[in-house]
């Protein structure tokens, strides 16, 4: 079978660059190894973690804040199995509607392990063992990523698990011994937390979510220590032991002193590694890098073989699903001829915690190191009319704009709706805002995103009004 593009990979990335291509009208084929589409994103990451994220939200709020609205509860539990039959509710819902869109699009899917006999040519192995052939004159490596361990300690997916089995658990863990402060490990670690586990987080750098603005870690860190949450933080784990329903997770201190976590689950959340295994990347020259297992592309992403490309995961930059969407769409247009762009720094970074932190830009770290004078301008969620009257008063928006020229160049936020409202901060940036320009465009009042145009009247000659 021809096509003009083979999408290998249904992930966020390879769906999106599929139906982009078909609406350019490139005939196009997507090879999925598994029996639902959507990748890692739809079935074991983003979608599924949300929805437990606002169940047990749901929960903790009925425990903990009702009464203070009014709202007077008995004999409140958890029913858990309800709370993983809902989450499966969700991703079965999701996962139909991208093979409604493949249809929809008239893209073949084909299911099996795609691999590579040469630039053109794409083997699919069923599971049954059997094998066809497809060809193309484009390429698209969409394989995602999968959860990474540490060369001493590897997950056995009972006792020691990655955020696949944290999403599936059978019941509520009594203590949770987290091992990684990042993104996936705090929102997981957040769900448990919630309901009831006793959740320790041991972290290897100084600060959670090291890769984020400094401010915003301090303040999760002191909301998470709220819910019950503990944190070693510059700790090294060495090791973890499993006896029957206990594991024991070994670590140093700063001071090199030894110290030992005992709970009857250890999630290991150190990161992602590109899924390249299987591709037969050796058969059309492809090697990848040793650390991370990533493609070099250029900057139209494709690979040191013309015709083929890769993106999201298994390229250099953060594993985001919006990033994969966006490089998808990118090479889609790319292939057709056109010629699209995308703005890495502009590429937001979220945490769905409660309250959820969210960032664009440059962070003042990074300013520094880059010799760039800039200003800076926050605002408190308490000093909000619309935060106090739904009792979210933790958190702030923090705008960086240059000395000289006003123009936004960083947005870092903490507190209700932050996923939603950064998108305001990357519209602006992407339009080379001034804060001046934010602060001159008209806010409904009252909503969480006057913030961020507080932020920025605080950015613009100290001229915030509710502060």
């Amino acid at each position: 079978m021809q096509y003009d593009v083979i999408v290998i990979g249904s992930g966020p990335g390879g769906y999106v660059a599929a139906i982009r291509c078909a609406q350019l009208g490139l005939k196009t084929a997507i090879v999925e190894k598994y029996n639902t589409l959507g990748g890692t994103c739809l079935n074991v990451g983003c979608i599924p973690s949300k929805a437990l994220l606002d169940s047990s939200e749901h929960y903790y709020n009925a425990a903990h804040a009702f009464k203070g609205h009014g709202i007077e509860l008995k004999d409140l539990k958890v029913n858990f199995g309800q709370m993983i039959k809902r989450k499966e509710e969700v991703v079965n819902a999701n996962t139909a509607g991208i093979s409604y869109l493949m249809k929809k699009n008239k893209i073949d899917v084909h299911n099996g392990i795609g691999s590579f006999k040469d630039k053109n040519t794409i083997i699919i192995t069923k599971n049954d063992g059997s094998a066809t052939e497809i060809t193309a004159k484009n390429v698209i490596i969409a394989t995602g990523s999968k959860p990474s361990a540490l060369p001493f300690l590897q997950p056995d997916k009972k006792r020691i698990i990655t955020s696949t089995e944290a999403l599936s658990l059978k019941e509520v863990p009594k203590h949770m011994v987290l091992i990684g402060g990042g993104v996936i490990g705090l929102e997981l670690g957040s769900v448990y937390a919630r309901l009831g586990a006793k959740v320790s987080v041991v972290e290897f750098m100084d600060s959670i979510i090291p890769t984020m603005d400094k401010g915003l870690g301090r303040e999760l860190q002191k909301v998470l220590t709220r819910l019950g949450m503990e944190f070693y933080l510059g700790h090294k784990v060495t090791g973890a032991t499993v006896k029957g329903k206990e594991v024991t997770v070994s670590f140093d201190s700063p001071k090199g002193d030894k110290m030992e976590l005992t709970g009857d689950y250890c999630l290991l959340a150190v990161g992602r590694v590109a899924y390249t295994e299987g591709l037969g990347l050796e058969n059309i020259g492809i090697t990848v890098e040793e650390r991370g297992r990533k493609i070099t592309v250029n900057e139209h992403l494709e690979t040191s073989v013309k015709g083929v490309y890769a993106i999201g995961d298994v390229v250099k930059g953060a594993m985001l699903a919006h990033k994969a969407e966006d490089e998808g769409t990118l090479v889609a247009e790319v292939i057709a001829g056109q010629k699209p762009h995308i703005n890495y720094n502009l590429i937001p970074g979220v945490v769905y915690t409660w309250p959820e932190v969210a960032s664009v830009g440059y962070t003042e770290e990074q300013l520094k190191e880059k010799g760039t004078k800039y200003k800076s301008g926050s605002f408190p969620f308490k000093a909000s009319g619309r935060a106090r009257a739904s009792g979210d008063l933790d958190g702030f928006v923090k705008v960086l704009a240059d000395s000289a020229t006003d123009e936004i160049l960083g947005v870092h936020m903490i507190g209700p709706r932050a996923a939603d409202m950064i998108a305001e901060a990357v519209l602006a940036m992407e339009f080379r805002a001034s804060a001046e320009d934010v602060t001159r465009t008209s806010h409904a009042h009252p909503t969480y995103t006057e913030a961020m145009r507080e932020a920025c009247l605080a950015a613009t000659e100290n001229r915030a009004i509710h502060i």
